[in-house]
């Protein structure tokens, strides 16, 4: 349905560089494409820059940051990945405590690829069940968390909804869902 999400705000949770490109774009379209709101939130004001893997790729303007933030602004909460970009996520305090935010206001949370490296820090998995780029899943469990090899994983058990998926290839299924479990969420 076209208007699914009308009417929710989407934070995009993104460093200053080392985001996943096409992890940013894709899930973003499709909060657009069905009525939703999505909103760019980082560590520092002006702009982010992408990659496509390794490459610089395209510049996009941060709408809020992470300092002045707040949970109620949103309705849910997207995790791009790209190695670099929770990794340096996962050192700003105001970051993880968003992050934290989200999940004791119960609000869904879709993480992708190496994005779950945040949750991890924010020490709120454990119990859960996700998945992840693979290099990630040691790092899941030791948090208390169990990690499967499926393209997206859903899990209710917590506090809210914690969409995840592996990579760029599970975009098409990882964002129908996150569209989907956010629209569930709303209702």
């Amino acid at each position: 349905m076209p208007d699914e999400l009308n009417g929710i705000t989407v934070a995009f949770l993104v460093a200053p560089e080392g985001t996943e490109q096409v992890e940013l774009t894709e899930p973003w379209k499709a909060v657009e494409a069905t009525g939703g709101t999505p909103k760019l939130v980082s560590t520092a004001g002006g702009t982010i820059q992408a990659f496509r893997h390794l490459d610089r790729a395209d510049t996009f303007p941060v709408d809020v940051t992470t300092d002045s933030a707040e949970v109620g602004d949103f309705d849910a909460l997207v995790l791009p990945g790209g190695v670099a970009n929770p990794d340096f996520l996962r050192t700003v305090d105001s970051a993880v405590a968003l992050v934290q935010g989200f999940f004791e206001a119960g609000k869904p949370v879709a993480a992708i690829c190496h994005a779950p490296w945040t949750l991890v820090e924010a020490d709120v998995i454990g119990g859960r069940t996700l998945t992840s780029y693979p290099s990630v899943q040691t790092d899941i469990r030791n948090a208390g968390a169990t990690w499967v090899d499926d393209e997206v994983v859903v899990d209710r058990e917590g506090p809210n909804t914690l969409i995840t998926s592996r990579n760029p290839d599970d975009l098409p299924i990882f964002n129908a869902t996150l569209v989907t479990e956010f629209a569930k969420a709303r209702a």
